[in-house]
């Protein structure tokens, strides 16, 4: 038998001890919880002494720091707790209030609901007894009220029914006739006879005139030779009113007969608003001062010296007379030009006369190969003072005024502005010359549309003398002479004083009367209220004159009844 070393025997017997360790700790373990627990539940007395002993080495042996620790560790464990304990609670706490409120809510909107519903079947009994309560009278008196009521609801949802159907058919049929008017241009000028007509001027009017329902009259100033006439039905055989292109006839008159003074005044007054400003921005009320001092038959005596109220003379078949207002008063017809109607060609024949110092031509077209010779109708009989004072306000126009826009000053240009309301249309009217120093060209545009005006009708024709440019011959002393007559307005003046053009028709839509005329240094004077309508601004029916005889009213709140009196 082999013995093993010692070493050998020495490990085995430690592995056989750790085996034994292992088998009997549990046992020593549980005898060992039984014997505390016995302690515990019999514990020994000990005296204060022995008390006091084991307190301070048990305080001795604890270090201050593990001390702190442990306090700080419960300290933050018990906060934890009680904000864990108060976070439910608050939570808890709110749906619980939320949960009040909604039923508190319900609860509330059911007692609404049911006194809503009472309220209804109360009132619902109430007229039932009220109803029984009627006699047999009334209760067919309150049948018809009812049923009047009700017929009048109706009647009232159709009557606006009406009233947008009504709107809708007049928009349609004003977009209508607005595309009407351009198809009929586009058509006429389709039609036009070229015969004669400088063919690079025809097509600068036409590329100028472009998308618009209008006419264009480009014409030589001192001689009356026909450049160009596009839509030469319109500008022919068709007349249209002035609008405010007439206030050069009412200058002309005003200056003859005096009632406009050296400084561009009326009268012996004298004011900042002018003669030049006037033209330059289509001031209204001055012109109907200076008309009604004139008066209605010498200012269209006038008017038809300068070529209105009759052909031109043009050697083209079908020419209009155009028309005069004889024997109308309104102030309108001196600044508005209402019940007049006049043809481009013959504001083409004014203006050259006026820049000519009263010499008035006559409009031909050279055709085949005929010779030209200028042809002069009558003399107009207005002197040189005359011409020389309506200048350089027609120059203001072009510089600063109503048709300044789209302008180039270096050209010369002269004329005045017009725009109103004429059948059912806007229009836009430009009569002028250039240069004005000494005539070449007389240029006249009418557009017509919704938005049309006379601005418009100068930016056309300012685009008309920009092509003309090249061949127009300037005598630039002659016009700074001419300027100098009186000189521009100061930018003060020229601020305070507004372009009245635009203001002109929406008077004449809203009730067909002037506005009050202010003479400068006196009282304002005011037109009467119930001036007479002229035949562009009235409707069909006679006027009818409403007067209140307030005197015999017993009520300061009500009036007297009216007395209708018709004409």
């Amino acid at each position: 038998m082999k013995l093993s070393p010692p070493e050998t025997r020495l490990l085995k017997l430690s592995f056989f001890a750790l085996f034994l360790a292992l088998l009997l700790a549990p046992a020593a373990d549980a005898q060992s919880r039984k014997k505390g627990d016995a302690a515990k539940s019999k514990p020994l007395a000990k005296s204060p002494a022995a008390t006091s002993k084991d307190a301070r080495k048990q305080s001795a042996k604890a270090t201050p720091s593990k001390q702190s620790n442990n306090k700080v560790s419960k300290t933050s464990a018990n906060k934890a707790e009680r904000n864990r304990k108060d976070g439910k609670n608050t939570s808890a706490q709110r749906r619980e209030a939320s949960s009040t409120k909604t039923s508190k809510n319900s609860a509330r909107n059911e007692r609404d609901r049911g006194r809503s519903s009472k309220t209804v079947a109360k009132d619902d009994r109430n007229q039932r007894k009220d109803s029984k309560k009627l006699t047999p009278a009334e209760r067919r008196a309150e049948e018809r009220r009812r049923k009047a009521e009700e017929a009048r609801r109706l009647a009232a949802i159709e009557e606006q029914r009406r009233r947008e159907e009504a709107a809708r058919i007049a928009r349609e049929r004003k977009l209508a006739f607005e595309r009407s008017l351009k198809t009929q241009t586009a058509e006429n000028i389709q039609n036009d006879s070229i015969e004669g007509e400088d063919p690079e001027i025809r097509r600068a009017a036409i590329e100028a005139l472009g998308e618009p329902a209008g006419t264009v009259v480009v014409m030589e100033a001192k001689t009356g030779k026909i450049l160009t006439i596009v839509n030469q039905d319109w500008a022919i055989r068709n007349s249209f009113k002035p609008c405010s292109t007439i206030k050069l006839v009412t200058g002309v008159s005003g200056l003859n007969e005096n009632v406009i003074n050296s400084d561009g005044g009326i009268g012996e007054t004298s004011s900042r608003m002018n003669l030049d400003l006037a033209l330059a921005k289509s001031d209204n009320g001055y012109f109907q001062r200076v008309g009604a001092a004139v008066g209605n038959a010498k200012m269209l005596a006038y008017a038809r010296s300068l070529g209105l109220g009759q052909p031109t003379g043009i050697n083209v078949p079908g020419e209009t007379a155009g028309k005069l207002p004889f024997g109308n008063n309104n102030l309108r017809i001196y600044s508005h030009g209402d019940d007049f109607e006049v043809t481009p060609l013959q504001l083409a024949v004014m203006v050259s006369a006026i820049a000519n110092e009263g010499k008035k031509v006559v409009p031909q077209i050279v055709k085949g190969k005929s010779r030209f010779t200028p042809k002069f109708g009558e003399s107009v009989p207005i002197s040189y003072r005359t011409v020389q004072s309506l200048l350089p306000g027609m120059i203001g126009a072009a510089e600063y005024g109503t048709a300044h826009r789209n302008m180039d000053q270096s050209l010369g240009v002269a004329g005045k502005t017009g725009s109103c309301i004429f059948n059912g249309s806007w229009i836009g009217l430009f009569a002028s010359v250039a240069p004005v120093e000494d005539p070449q060209y007389s240029v006249v545009v009418i557009t017509r549309g919704e938005g049309e005006r006379g601005q418009t009708a100068a930016s056309v024709a300012a685009q008309i003398y920009r092509s003309l440019a090249p061949r127009l011959k300037r005598n630039i002393d002659k016009y700074m002479a001419l300027k100098a007559l009186r000189p521009a307005p100061s930018a003060e003046i020229l601020a305070a004083a507004s372009d009245e053009e635009e203001d002109e028709s929406a008077q004449e839509l809203a009730n067909g009367e002037s506005r009050p005329v202010i003479v400068a240094g006196s009282a304002p004077q005011t037109v009467q209220k119930k001036v007479q309508k002229t035949t562009q601004s009235k409707p069909v029916f006679p006027p009818v004159v409403i007067e209140y005889d307030k005197d015999k009213s017993t009520d300061k709140n009500v009036p007297s009844r009216p007395r209708v009196i018709k004409n």
